[in-house]
């Protein structure tokens, strides 16, 4: 019964989110304390239960990249890259399209995809302001391509640490098996996203009329605070790549960098703080408990089993199933509560098979589901969420809709392309 009523209200809560018929904030929210009333969720599920609460290393890691990025908004750094990608694009539509792609494919594997697009974002926004283009292709290209990037590095995507945690999987296990796959995929993506945004990327812009012989130095406006920042910006992106040597979370770098680049900038709290999403964070907490609210019950869990049941020790259409059905799932939870609780029965699914660790196609076929499947729909992962938010403040909203229409068609030609891989590389070729 508490099944039926928690599936129930989270389905509500999906379908106000997808129609947009009261904002996503609201209707998460709402969905939360729906589950409330029903007794499923309490302070302590919601906020210190690691299985079922909120993921407070994923919400302050975004919000100290918010603050690291409000600062350096002050100093025009933004304005100066976008005049720089302007003039490299040569005012060509699709060849700024490109080089946005490449830029967050080049950033989500070193650092991950939910920071990656905190720093791209506002450029790929200004740019497009700078040159009268619509934002809205640009910015949901630098999402799919920062969620396909992140799948080549341990680091790069949420997902990866926790299956590469719980499989023993190495920064250079995720190398050798997960970048050649990233690598097809985003020059598939680039061809793709040709036809797929036809109708936005027309004509040349005439840079003379847009820029002039502005250049792009000119847009700092202040030299000594950005050079300052950018050496904090260095030090936590080093961090960042190394903390599975330092052991030190990603969201204490993040905190630890944001101190440091208010008090080398010695910025006031009302500078810092304005470019927070704070909605955005908010909208964060409240879906992990509503899907939280699912694995309490069991629903995920329960389906994994299933799945584990029906397949038995065939390692083929195991690691059909995972791929598939870890996009598909991940399209409408956020991928993290969902790889933490998939990732048990994953584990006696590859006990049960000949190969194990690195070697083992399960692991990877897991990988590359929950990976892949958060571009499938606007929630599916954290980095289409921080995007839509930054879009929805800075005046130019993107509606579910009308990300997922293009997710969709993303995420099921790189699910068939990661199939073919998997197949190929550790089944035919074996």
């Amino acid at each position: 019964m508490l099944a039926s009523a928690a599936i129930s209200i989270f389905i509500v809560s999906y379908a106000l989110i997808a129609t947009e018929r009261v904002h996503r904030v609201a209707a998460a929210l709402g969905g939360v304390a729906a589950m409330v009333v029903i007794g499923l969720v309490d302070a302590g599920s919601a906020f210190y239960s690691h299985e079922t609460g909120i993921d407070w290393n994923v919400i302050f890691l975004l919000f100290g990249m918010m603050i690291i990025v409000g600062v350096l908004k002050q100093t025009g750094v933004f304005e100066f890259l976008a005049l720089w990608a302007a003039r490299t694009s040569g005012g060509h539509p699709y060849k700024l399209l490109v080089l946005l792609i490449l830029v967050s494919a080049a950033v989500a594997p070193i650092l991950d995809n939910v920071t990656c697009v905190l720093l791209v974002a506002p450029v790929t926004l200004s740019v497009c302001r700078q040159l009268g283009l619509p934002s809205a292709p640009y910015l949901i290209s630098l999402i799919l391509a920062s969620n396909i990037g992140g799948m080549s590095t341990l680091i790069g995507d949420p997902p990866n640490i926790i299956i590469g945690s719980r499989a023993d999987l190495s920064f250079v296990d995720f190398l050798v098996h997960s970048l050649p796959l990233t690598v097809i995929l985003l020059v598939g993506f680039v061809v793709a996203a040709r036809w797929l945004f036809r109708k936005d990327l027309g004509a040349r812009v005439d840079l003379d009329n847009r820029i002039g012989d502005i250049h792009p130095r000119e847009a700092i406006t202040n030299m000594r605070m950005l050079v300052r920042c950018l050496v904090v910006l260095a030090l936590v992106m080093v961090a960042f790549s190394l903390h599975t040597v330092l052991h030190v979370d990603p969201s204490m770098v993040a905190m630890m960098g944001a101190g440091a680049t208010v008090l080398v900038s010695g910025t006031t709290p009302e500078e810092f703080l304005e470019e927070v999403e704070w909605g955005t964070l908010a909208f964060f907490m409240a879906l992990f408990v509503l899907v939280g609210s699912l694995v309490e019950v069991g629903v995920i869990g329960r389906l994994g089993e299933l799945a584990a049941e029906a397949m038995g020790e065939q390692e083929l259409l195991a690691s059909t199933v995972l791929l598939f059905g870890s996009g598909v799932v991940g399209a409408f939870v956020d991928n993290i509560p969902y790889t933490t609780a998939m990732v048990p029965i994953v584990e006696d699914l590859v006990a049960a098979t000949p190969h194990e660790g690195a070697e083992s196609p399960l692991w990877w076929a897991f990988v590359f589901g929950a990976d892949l499947g958060g571009n499938a729909t606007a929630v599916a992962a954290g980095a289409n969420v921080v995007v839509l938010g930054i879009a929805a403040k800075a005046g130019e909203p993107i509606s579910f809709w009308q990300f997922t229409k293009y997710g969709v068609v993303v995420t099921a030609g790189t699910l068939l392309a990661a199939w073919g891989w998997v197949y190929l590389r550790y089944f035919l070729l074996a």
